[in-house]
């Protein structure tokens, strides 16, 4: 007859807490999403990845487009709300605010494993446009608004000259995703390496110029 510290070995992971699943699911998606691409990424490795059965997963989730939202929503949406609620409140100047925007993208979107979606949504998203709509909606326009949002502080309180926030939000952005693109690219076997940080502040240097008033 077992202890029931034996017994407490035995349990195979999915017996853990309920609440715990969910996130575990999502941990193990963004692995394989970004590992393997959407399409080659099986409801069947994610659950075995999670440490659950498949039949456990989609008690959560309906199929792997509503795990690819829960993946995104969690790792990106999440941190994008959170920026918008920093330019609402946000008491010191709007080029330090632009500063601590670019800064918070790249720490905790583009160098995290999270960046990799946005590799696997330029490869993929004309193959799979329910994904790609999903993406822009949630991930992409709203960066652009909050960005644009920040500039547009700055130029109301004179603290930059007059640009289109908009495009100017959309221009800035660019070579932030073409860093990230090359962290999850080209960067582990290119044989001149980035160093992000210098390649952030340039850029932040040249936007920052670029908005000071004539």
């Amino acid at each position: 007859m077992s202890t029931p510290h034996e017994a407490t070995i035995a349990k195979p992971r999915w017996e853990r807490r309920k609440e715990a699943r969910p996130a575990e699911l999502v941990s193990a998606a963004l692995e394989l999403f970004v590992e393997k691409g959407y399409a080659g990424t099986r409801l069947d490795d994610v659950a075995a990845r999670a440490g659950v059965s498949k039949g456990t997963l989609y008690l959560y989730f309906e199929n792997k487009e509503e795990l690819f939202k829960a993946v995104v929503r969690e790792n990106i949406v999440a941190r994008i709300s959170q920026s918008a609620e920093e330019v609402l409140h946000f008491e010191g100047s709007s080029a330090e605010l632009v500063r601590r925007l670019m800064a918070t993208w790249w720490d905790e979107y583009g160098s995290s494993t999270a960046g990799g979606i946005g590799k696997l949504m330029m490869a993929e998203s004309g193959n799979f446009p329910e994904i790609a709509r999903f993406f822009l909606d949630e991930v992409i326009e709203p960066w652009h608004r909050i960005l644009a949002a920040a500039i547009k502080r700055g130029t109301e309180r004179g603290e930059f000259r007059t640009v289109k926030p908009d495009m100017f939000a959309r221009v800035v952005t660019g070579p932030l995703v073409m860093l990230s693109l090359w962290k999850h690219s080209f960067g582990a076997c290119s044989q001149q390496p980035l160093d992000a940080n210098e390649y952030l502040a340039m850029h932040l240097d040249i936007v920052l110029s670029a908005l000071r008033p004539a």
